[in-house]
């Protein structure tokens, strides 16, 4: 298995449990390890043979400004999803940080991994 990754990518959502966060986007920073087998492209030069990576970071950008989630584990489970049933991905491990959201601590977040069923 060979991974595709983006990191620090950060995107404006609506995340959280309080007022202000369900009021106004606040900007996630996302980094994404993405494990499907580049052979393929590798050979054949061709973007259709991989996973591209501006797509993912187009359809994040545009799914994330139009919805809501409480828990940044919620957000990070759709994320995986996305990549493993829209992209291809046979296993994901995604991480994903609120910044500056309490006094002394820089960034909060969540990290998970997922796969396909072998």
């Amino acid at each position: 298995m060979d991974i595709i990754f983006i990191d620090d990518l950060r995107i404006p959502t609506l995340v959280g449990i309080y007022p202000r966060e369900k009021a106004m986007p606040q900007t996630v920073e996302m980094s994404l390890q993405i494990g499907i087998s580049t052979a393929c492209a590798g050979s054949s030069d061709d973007i259709g043979d991989t996973i591209d990576y501006a797509a993912v970071v187009e359809r994040l950008r545009d799914e994330l400004a139009a919805q809501h989630f409480n828990l940044l584990e919620k957000l990070a489970e759709f994320v995986a999803a996305l990549l493993i049933d829209d992209f291809g991905a046979i296993w994901v491990r995604v991480s994903i940080a609120k910044l500056g959201m309490m006094r002394g601590v820089r960034r909060v977040g969540v990290v998970i991994e997922r796969g396909t069923p072998q």
